[in-house]
C-alpha cells in the first residue's frame, strides 16, 4: 500500500502493514482463531486507510474495526480493549514490545509517577511520604488489565484516570487502582500493607469502590463521601444555605437527595412582610439551575433528587416538574423528583378512602411521625379540617393520586417511589431522628435535620468474580464463599478509613460522617452469576440464590464492623440505637409487619448463626449503617458485569454512556450457544431480533428462560428478588422496573406489592415503549427478501451488521470518521457517536475474490431498529447521566 504515516512527533514513515499484524497478533492473544482475526482485521483495516493518516488515527482505526466485529464474537471485544490499553500504556509509559518489558515499565515508572503527582499539587502529598514505592511498584500487574472489557476500559481512560493540565494521562489502569488503595490506606498503622490488599480485590474487580471515591481517592481533592441527604427547611436563611450546600456537594461530585416537604405552600401567610409564600417550586427551580450551573468535577451537571411527602398541598404542582410542557420556571431539567409515601396512604388506596393535602404550616409535625403516630395525627387533622379548624385543605381519592402519581411515572419516569414508614420502621439507627427522604438513587435511609445533612459512602462486591470457573448446578458448590468473606469484611474495612480521609465543605456533612460512619456495601453482577448457573431471572433458585448471598454478606459485613468497634470505638452514636439492643436488619422485619398492622409477604428464611451476632452487637458497631444496593450504572462497566440486581436489557443492544456509545453482547449467551453449536447459525437473526431470544425458532425453551430481558420478566420477580435482599440490608436497593404493561390497574398493584413485601424504595420505572431505537445499518441478501427468488415468499432478511462501532475510548475520531480521503469502497455515516464502517462489495470478502455470477447476490442496506438504552438509565440523555452519578 502506497500510504504515509504522520507520526507524533510530525516525522513521516510508510504504513508498516506487518508492524500492525503484530499488534492485532499480540492483541489476540490467548483467543481462539488467531490467525484468521488478525487477516481479518488488518484487511478490514486497509480499505479504511488515507495517504497521511495520523499515527493516533491509525491506532483508533485498528480498533474500531475490532469492534465492528463484536456482533459476530465477543472476543473482538477482548482485541479493542487490548489494543486500546496498548495505546495507553504507550502515552503514559512508553513504547515497548514484549509483557515483561510492559511489568517492568509499571513498576521502573510508578515512584516518579507519584513524585511528579505529588510535586504538581495533584496527588496527595502523603503518598510520597507513607508507602514503600518498592513494594507497592512490585504488586502492579498489568496482566489483570485483562479482565477489562472495552467498555471498562474507555470508563477508566475517560472518568477516572487522572489528566494533566493539557488534559494528557498521567496513569495507566494499575497505577489507578493502586492510587485509589493508596488513598484509602493512609490511617492504617500500617498503610503498604493494607494498600496492598485493597490493591489486590480492586485490580481484580472484586469489589469496587464507587464513582466519588474512584474520582478522588489518593488526590489532593479527598471528597470521597458519594452520598448526601438534606432536607430544606421553611425559613429565607436556610432556603439560601441549602442553595449554597447544593453548590458545594455538587462541585465535589456528591450525589444529593433533597426534602423539600417543610417549605409552605404557595399562598401560605408570611407574617415577617404581610405577603404570602410562592409555595416551594419555585425554589426548586432555582436548584435545578444550580445543578446545571455548577459541574460535577468539571465533568458533567450536578444531580440531585427533590422529595415530597404526597399530603402536602403543593403536590400536584410537584408531580409536573418533569413534564415537558407548562411553565419552564415552574420545571426541573436536571433534578430528579421521588415521592415519601406512608402506610396510611397506601392503606387509604387499597380501602379507597380519601386522602387529604394540607399546608405543612397548619401540621408542622407530620414530617417528623410515621407509623402508627403518623396515623394518629394525620386523621386528628383530617378531623381538623373537616370542622373547618385549618385555613386550607384539599380533599381527593387516595386511589385518584396514586395513579396520577402512576401515570407521571409512566410519561416521565418520576417521581419513584419510596415508602417513609417502612424506611424509619426498618432502621436500626433510629435513634437519632425520623428519616425525612433517601438519597438521589433511593437507596440511602439515614436521620437528618438542620444540623446534620447524612452522609454515606458506597463500595459494591462483584458477585460474578466469586463464581468458580466451573459452577455447577448447586448454590454451595457455585460460590467461593471464602473469597467473598475475604472481599466483604476487607471492603467493610476500607469503607470504614474513607470516613477519617475524607473531606467535605459542608459542615453539617463533616459532623454526620464523624457521629455516624454511615456506609454502603453493595453488590453487582446478580444477573450474571444467575446466567452462569443455567436460571431464570423469575425462578425460585434465583430467589434463593439472592437470598443466601445477601444473607452471607449481610452477616459478614455486621461482623466485621463488630470487629471494627474493638479495634477503634463504636460510632458516636451507638448509644440508644437497636443496635445496641443486639438487633439486626432481619429483625425488623417483624417490627414493621406489627406496627403496620398487615402481614409482610416475604420469606422468613434465616441460614447463618444470628443469635451469637446479635450478642455481639451490643458490645459495639463501628458503623451506623453497613449495607445498599446502589444501581452501579458506571463501576459496574469497570466491572464488565451486569449492575445492581437488574436484569438484562437485552442480549445485543447499544449502550449510551457519558463516554460514548457501546455495541454490547451478553457474553454468558454467546458461550452456552458456542457449547451448543448454535452460535453462528443464530447470531445474525438474534441482531435483527434485537437481542430478543425467545424470536430465535433453533434455541431450546430452557435457553430462552435463562435468557429473557427486562421487558419479558414479570415485574413481581422484580420485588420478589429485592424483597429477598431487603431483609438482610439495613438501608435499601436502587430497584428499577421494568414494564410492558401500560395499564393503570396493573401498576397499582404492582407497586402495591412491592409495598406489601416490605421493599423500602423503587428507583428508575422503564416502561417499553418509552425506549427509543436508533437506525444502523445491515447487509440483506435482498434475494431471500424477494417474494420471488426461488419460488419462496417473503423471508427474513438476516444480514451482518456493519454500523455498531462505538467511539474510541481517546474521544478523537477513527481514520475513517475524520478522513477526508476514505479509499475506494469506503462509506462514512454520521451521527449516534458510532464510527464508520466498511460496506464491501458484493464480493466474497474472506478470499477477495468476486463469486460466481450464479450465486452472485445483491447487497443492499435495510434500517432496522436497534434497541438502546442503558440498563441502568432511561432514554432521556440527561437522566443517563445522573443515573451513574453515586456510582
Amino acid at each position: 500500500m502506497n500510504i504515509t504515516v504522520v507520526k507524533r512527533d510530525g516525522s513521516v514513515e510508510p504504513y508498516d502493514g506487518y508492524k500492525i499484524a503484530r499488534a492485532i497478533e499480540a492483541a489476540s492473544t490467548g483467543l481462539d482463531d488467531r490467525v484468521v482475526r488478525v487477516t481479518q482485521l488488518q484487511s478490514e483495516l486497509e480499505i479504511t486507510l488515507f495517504d497521511g493518516v495520523t499515527s493516533e488515527q491509525l491506532d483508533e482505526a485498528v480498533i474500531q474495526v475490532a469492534l465492528q466485529n463484536v456482533k459476530d464474537d465477543p472476543a473482538f471485544d477482548t482485541v479493542a480493549s487490548r489494543l486500546l490499553l496498548k495505546t495507553v500504556y504507550k502515552r503514559v509509559l512508553g513504547d515497548y514490545e514484549s509483557g515483561d518489558e510492559l511489568v517492568a515499565l509499571h513498576r521502573r515508572h510508578f515512584a516518579g509517577y507519584v513524585q511528579s503527582g505529588v510535586a504538581a499539587g495533584m496527588l496527595d502529598a502523603r503518598l510520597a511520604s507513607r508507602f514503600e514505592m518498592s513494594r507497592l511498584a512490585s504488586a502492579l500487574d498489568p496482566g489483570r488489565d485483562d479482565l477489562l472489557r472495552y467498555i471498562g476500559a474507555v470508563t477508566i481512560c475517560n472518568r477516572y484516570l487522572v489528566r494533566g493540565p493539557a488534559g494528557e494521562l498521567l496513569e495507566v489502569p494499575q497505577f489507578f487502582w493502586m492510587r485509589v488503595a493508596m488513598g484509602l490506606a493512609l490511617n492504617e498503622p500500617d498503610p503498604t500493607t493494607s494498600a496492598l490488599e485493597f490493591y489486590d480485590k480492586m485490580s481484580r474487580l472484586e469489589y469496587l469502590a464507587a464513582g466519588s471515591t474512584l474520582v478522588n481517592a489518593g488526590t489532593s481533592y479527598a471528597q470521597l463521601s458519594n452520598c448526601f441527604v438534606m432536607e430544606m427547611h421553611d425559613d429565607i436563611d436556610h432556603i439560601a444555605k441549602s442553595v449554597r450546600d447544593v453548590m458545594w456537594l455538587t462541585k465535589g461530585t456528591g450525589g444529593i437527595g433533597l426534602s423539600v416537604t417543610k417549605l409552605r405552600a404557595e399562598g401560605s401567610p408570611i407574617r415577617s412582610n404581610n405577603t404570602t409564600s410562592t409555595g416551594p417550586i419555585p425554589f426548586m427551580h432555582t436548584i435545578d439551575s444550580t445543578l446545571r450551573a455548577v459541574s460535577r468535577g468539571g465533568k458533567k451537571f450536578g444531580a440531585l433528587c427533590f422529595y415530597m411527602e404526597n399530603w402536602h398541598l403543593d403536590f400536584p404542582q410537584f408531580l409536573d416538574l418533569r413534564q415537558n410542557a407548562g411553565d419552564p420556571y415552574r420545571r426541573t431539567r436536571t433534578a430528579n423528583t421521588a415521592v415519601w409515601i406512608s402506610d396510611e396512604f397506601m392503606k387509604r388506596v387499597a380501602d379507597d378512602d380519601d386522602w387529604y393535602l394540607f399546608d405543612p404550616l397548619e401540621v408542622p409535625d407530620l414530617t417528623e411521625l410515621y407509623g402508627a403516630d403518623f396515623s394518629r395525627r394525620y386523621a386528628q387533622y383530617v378531623a381538623a379540617a373537616e370542622d373547618g379548624e385549618l385555613r386550607t385543605y384539599q380533599k381527593i381519592k387516595a386511589r385518584e393520586q396514586f395513579k396520577a402519581i402512576l401515570i407521571s411515572l409512566q410519561t416521565t419516569s418520576h417521581p419513584w417511589l419510596t415508602w417513609k414508614d417502612t424506611i424509619n420502621n426498618r432502621a436500626l439507627n433510629n435513634n437519632t431522628g425520623t428519616i425525612h427522604l433517601s438519597n438521589l438513587c433511593t437507596e440511602i435511609c439515614l436521620p437528618q435535620d438542620r444540623d446534620n445533612v447524612a452522609v454515606c459512602n458506597l463500595a459494591s462486591i462483584n458477585l460474578a468474580r466469586h463464581v468458580r470457573p466451573d459452577p455447577g448446578g448447586s448454590i454451595d458448590d457455585a460460590i467461593e464463599w471464602d473469597r467473598l468473606r475475604q472481599s466483604v469484611r476487607l471492603a467493610v474495612r476500607q469503607l470504614d478509613n474513607l470516613i477519617d480521609i475524607t473531606i467535605s465543605s459542608v459542615p453539617e456533612a463533616e459532623r454526620s460522617n464523624e457521629l455516624n460512619r454511615a456506609v454502603g456495601l453493595g453488590v453487582m453482577g446478580f444477573t450474571d452469576v444467575v446466567e452462569r448457573l443455567g436460571w431464570s431471572y423469575e425462578s425460585e433458585p434465583a430467589y434463593e440464590l439472592i437470598d443466601r448471598l445477601m444473607e452471607f454478606v449481610s452477616w459478614h459485613a455486621i461482623d466485621a464492623s463488630a470487629d471494627l468497634a474493638r479495634e477503634r470505638g463504636a460510632y458516636a452514636n451507638f448509644q440508644g440505637s437497636r443496635w445496641s439492643q443486639g438487633m439486626v436488619p432481619f429483625d425488623t422485619v417483624g417490627i414493621t409487619e406489627k406496627r403496620r398492622g398487615r402481614p409482610l409477604t416475604v420469606d422468613r428464611t434465616a441460614r447463618l448463626d444470628w443469635d451469637s451476632l446479635r450478642t455481639k452487637v451490643r458490645g459495639g458497631m463501628r458503623n451506623a449503617t453497613l449495607l445498599a444496593i446502589a444501581p452501579t450504572a458506571s463501576i459496574g462497566l469497570v466491572a464488565g458485569t451486569t449492575p445492581g440486581l437488574d436484569p438484562q436489557f437485552s442480549q445485543i443492544f447499544s449502550r449510551a454512556t457519558s463516554s460514548g456509545k457501546f455495541l454490547e453482547v451478553n457474553r454468558n449467551l454467546v458461550s452456552d450457544l458456542k457449547a451448543r453449536g448454535l452460535w453462528e447459525s443464530v447470531r445474525e437473526d438474534l441482531l435483527r431480533a434485537q437481542g430478543d431470544v425467545s424470536a430465535l425458532k433453533d434455541v431450546t425453551d430452557d435457553l430462552k428462560a435463562v435468557y429473557k430481558t427486562s421487558f419479558q420478566l414479570s415485574p413481581y420477580a422484580f420485588i420478589e428478588v429485592a424483597a429477598r435482599a431487603q431483609k438482610w440490608i439495613d438501608q435499601a436497593i436502587s430497584r428499577n422496573m421494568y414494564l410492558e404493561t401500560r395499564d393503570l390497574g396493573d401498576m397499582v398493584d404492582i407497586y402495591s406489592e412491592a409495598w406489601a413485601k416490605g421493599l423500602k424504595t423503587t428507583y428508575y420505572l422503564h416502561m417499553k415503549p418509552r425506549h427509543s431505537a436508533e437506525l444502523s445499518t445491515v447487509r440483506v441478501n435482498k434475494a431471500e427478501t424477494s417474494p420471488g427468488a426461488g419460488g419462496h415468499g417473503p423471508r427474513p432478511a438476516v444480514a451482518t451488521a456493519t454500523g455498531h462501532g462505538p467511539v474510541a475510548g481517546s474521544g478523537r475520531p477513527s481514520a475513517v470518521a475524520s478522513g477526508a480521503h476514505a479509499g475506494p469502497g469506503s462509506s462514512r455515516r454520521r451521527g449516534f457517536g458510532f464510527a464508520s464502517a466498511v460496506s464491501r462489495p458484493a464480493e466474497d470478502a474472506s478470499s477477495g475474490a468476486e463469486a460466481p455470477a450464479h450465486e452472485r447476490q445483491e447487497v443492499v442496506e435495510q434500517e432496522v431498529a436497534d434497541v438502546v438504552g442503558d440498563v441502568a438509565c432511561p432514554v432521556d440523555p440527561q437522566e443517563r447521566v445522573e443515573c451513574d452519578s453515586c456510582q
